[in-house]
């Protein structure tokens, strides 16, 4: 045998006996989050604004000053104006996220639990995915009317989507030890439903559902300006017809902070719902 065949050999039993070389480098730790990081962004951009309109960078017709805007903020408050458009608002999400969100879960329970109900109901469910919501807009107006109805529904469709599609998924990765456990036990099919299914698909629909308050609050802007006589998106709309753009940042401002206010209470409720559950965010 050649001395370089030699050495090969020992260089590959070396290896083998010292295993596999781990690769050391700069790890993801989670370590302590930064206190109002989230804060940071938009700190800078409202500083950014601040200077620019300081400065007579920004044309006053186009993005009104910060200060403006918190003056007009303050008389919109004073007159009751905003607090009457922001209840008619919140009215419209708070129903149309009640019909969507039964509507999601029930089918989602149905499709997930049978092959004819998944067979029956997850195609036409997908075709509506790849539809917008207010793309339907004007096939609603012809059916429900430019009221209250036509509006709620438009919102209902939106939540829907995301509730069906992210809790039907958590029941379709639930683990099959626990299927195999409940046979075991003999749970009957409400026993089964209740301690294993619901809990299992409980992730999947908290995920669901903050898409599906996202969805509601970017909906409700569009459908608000359709006759309607009340409503953030109303008084927005009014305020384009007059050029007021403060009050358009105004309604802007707000309905950001409501899908910001919305999203935290889901993240919250699943922070204590599955507090069992540790990650890398937690």
């Amino acid at each position: 045998m050649s001395a370089v065949t030699t050495q090969t050999l020992g260089r590959l039993t070396g290896a083998v006996r010292r295993g596999p070389r781990t690769r050391t480098g700069p790890r993801l730790a989670p370590g302590r989050p930064i206190r109002f990081g989230k804060a940071l962004g938009p700190v800078l951009l409202l500083a950014v604004w601040s200077a620019g309109s300081a400065a007579g960078l920004i044309e006053p017709r186009l993005l009104s000053a910060p200060w403006t805007v918190v003056n007009t903020a303050g008389d919109l408050i004073a007159d009751g104006r905003l607090q009457g458009h922001l209840a008619s608002s919140a009215q419209r999400v708070a129903l149309g996220l009640v019909f969507g969100t039964l509507s999601g879960v029930l089918l989602a329970v149905a499709a997930g639990l049978s092959r004819i109900g998944e067979g029956l109901i997850d195609g036409p469910v997908q075709v509506k995915r790849a539809l917008p919501s207010l793309a339907l807009v004007p096939l609603l107006v012809l059916w429900f009317g430019i009221g209250e109805s036509m509006k709620v529904i438009t919102v209902a469709l939106a939540v829907f989507v995301p509730v069906y599609i992210h809790t039907h998924n958590g029941l379709r990765t639930i683990d099959s030890r626990y299927v195999e456990l409940s046979e075991t036990v003999r749970l009957n099919r409400r026993q089964f439903i209740r301690h294993v299914v619901l809990p299992g698909a409980l992730p999947g629909f908290l995920l669901g559902m903050r898409f599906a308050v996202t969805a509601a609050w970017l909906t409700l802007v569009v459908v608000e300006q359709v006759n309607a006589t009340s409503g953030l998106g109303y008084m927005m709309e009014l305020a384009r017809t007059y050029g007021q753009t403060e009050i358009i940042i105004v309604g802007l401002v707000v309905y950001g902070l409501l899908g910001l206010f919305s999203d935290g209470l889901v993240r919250y409720a699943e922070r204590k719902v599955l507090s069992w559950r540790r990650t890398l965010a937690s």
